[in-house]
């Protein structure tokens, strides 16, 4: 029972990781602006390092079953 908000945890921070990590590129792909009034190298760079931690942390969680 103790191993259910590990798995709950873990996979929310996966599913937007992952979710995130593919929208970027999709927008990246396409040469559309991830965030409106920001640079474009920046928004991308910091929306793919949000989506890979989320993504990471994800998969700690899944590590601590």
């Amino acid at each position: 029972m103790e191993s259910a908000p590990a798995i709950f945890a873990g996979t929310v921070f996966a599913l937007f990781g992952a979710g995130l990590l593919l929208w970027t590129g999709a927008r990246v792909a396409h040469r559309e602006p991830v965030a409106h009034g920001v640079k474009p190298v920046a928004s991308a760079t910091l929306s793919a390092l949000a989506g890979s931690g989320a993504l990471l942390l994800g998969v700690w969680c899944f590590t601590r079953l």
